[in-house]
């Protein structure tokens, strides 16, 4: 059986069982069935199951499969959705048969490199606790002022795979890679890749900091590796890359081999000598991380060949996404901030430094990381905060250490708290929510929804949360600020 990265013909007329019936599982089912193999997909739900039987997989039920202990057997391949942990009975059933298992992103790379749908792309990889999204958006936008045939996908939302099968076909691709989506990606060497920074987030995942970092890592395996230097973890990860070039970027003056910035200027000094890109002033979004960020995209761009004008006008013309730091509403002198894509506390901080005077709202699912360093670092930002969510009993008791002069309150409250009954009852504890944060505003102040974790124990998504604060502030009238100030 070949299973070299430029061939995949051992595949045809083999059984492979894909895992997840979600977007990056229905994915992987065209290029499977196009390279001749037999594809069953698997899932807990069976309303799920319905789309991958209408692109022509068989489908069967997870309980069902496993409750077979021969069925299994019959699968030469098991590709799986990224979200799946190692430990998760299929796949470690899998593993104990010794059966091969791919991520979409492993089997995504062999179909590229077997030229599948057309010549090889160029993969600019993007990852880092936080800022994944921004940054990649940034280096899209910099790769179309370049007139470079190129697509972001991956984690930002649009399946490699897919991405792949577009015409005309790309010859970049900019992808934006989690975690979960490394670890499930051993063979992915991209041409250039780059960690942002490393803090806490997935450790429930990974078992610990050590699986989470050496999976980031990953993103530094191919030829060109880009680390954020302001970032300690993400610096330390230089040493060990085992790229041909190792190029850094930072806020303050860029040695050789580094961008940063120069004078109020961001400089590229690693591909050119002190090659002047634009100012800082111009990024969006603004701030220290808008900065880094940028900083990021340019260093991938320019180690494919883009020239500093492509640089300047793609960045000159990125606007902010959904969600990410967005305002939503100036109301009686408060301004009110979406920033729902703020899903851990690496993330939050960035948001909240941005600031001087802060109502936070913050909450959800904390994933295993900790907020007390957070909490301690934005104390004197903050005029009040409101949690909510499943683990806002740990923000609020962090904030009640570290900062015990801020007014906090906690909603739902009671036994319900961190438990809702659908959509509904989520907006509903989202208005009351945006209600106390306006309550407690004063002109001046910014109103922050950075929950510094995730959203799933109460909405669908990080844009239904912000989606629903967005509409109840919206609601809100001139009389609802500061009614709540003694």
């Amino acid at each position: 059986m070949n299973e070299s990265s430029s061939d995949l013909t051992w595949l045809r007329g083999k059984s492979v069982l894909v895992t997840g019936a979600r977007v990056s599982g229905l994915a992987v089912v065209r290029p499977l069935l196009d390279l001749g193999a037999v594809v069953t997909v698997t899932d807990s739900d069976r309303d799920a199951l319905d789309g991958a039987a209408r692109i022509g997989a068989a489908v069967v039920l997870q309980d069902d499969l496993l409750g077979d202990p021969a069925a299994l057997a019959a699968f030469s391949l098991v590709v799986t959705s990224p979200g799946f942990r190692p430990d998760s009975p299929v796949l470690a059933a899998a593993a104990e048969r010794r059966i091969p298992v791919w991520g979409d992103v492993e089997l995504s790379w062999h179909v590229d490199r077997a030229e599948l749908y057309g010549p090889r792309t160029r993969w600019l990889v993007v990852t880092g606790t936080n800022g994944k999204t921004t940054t990649t958006s940034m280096l899209a936008s910099i790769l179309e002022a370049a007139a470079i045939e190129s697509v972001a996908c991956g984690n930002i939302g649009l399946p490699i795979v897919d991405a792949l099968r577009r015409t005309p076909h790309p010859s970049v691709l900019a992808v934006e890679l989690s975690s979960f989506q490394l670890f499930w990606a051993p063979s992915v060497h991209p041409a250039a890749g780059v960690v942002l920074n490393i803090a806490e987030d997935h450790l429930d995942w990974h078992g610990g900091m050590d699986g989470y970092v050496h999976a980031k890592a990953r993103a530094l395996s191919g030829d060109v590796a880009v680390v954020g230097l302001d970032d300690a973890r993400a610096a330390s990860l230089a040493a060990g890359s085992p790229a041909d070039e190792v190029v850094g970027f930072r806020l303050g003056e860029p040695a050789p081999g580094e961008l940063g910035v120069r004078s109020g200027v961001l400089v590229d000094n690693a591909f050119g000598e002190n090659v002047e890109l634009l100012a800082a002033e111009e990024v969006e979004p603004s701030g220290p991380s808008g900065i880094l960020d940028a900083l990021a995209a340019a260093a991938l761009a320019r180690s494919t060949g883009v020239q500093a004008g492509a640089v300047r006008t793609g960045l000159q013309s990125y606007r902010v996404g959904p969600h990410r730091a967005a305002v939503v509403r100036e109301l009686g002198g408060v301004t009110f901030i979406d920033d729902s894509k703020a899903t851990n506390p690496h993330a939050a901080r960035s948001s909240i430094l941005a600031h001087e005077r802060v109502v936070w709202i913050a909450g959800g699912l904390l994933k295993g990381a900790v907020i007390d360093d957070l909490v301690v670092e934005i104390a004197d930002r903050l005029v009040a905060a409101v949690v909510l969510g499943r683990d806002g009993i740990q923000i609020a008791e962090a904030l009640a250490r570290h900062a015990p002069d801020v007014p906090v309150v906690r909603l739902p409250s009671g036994d319900d708290a961190g438990v809702t009954h659908g959509a509904e009852d989520a907006d509903a504890v989202m208005r009351v929510v945006v209600a106390h944060a306006a309550g407690r505003a004063a002109p001046g102040d910014t109103v922050l929804l950075a929950p510094a974790a995730a959203s799933l124990d109460m909405f669908v998504d990080y844009g239904h949360r912000g989606r629903s604060f967005a509409d109840s502030v919206l609601q809100l009238g001139v009389a609802d600020i500061g009614s709540s100030r003694s």
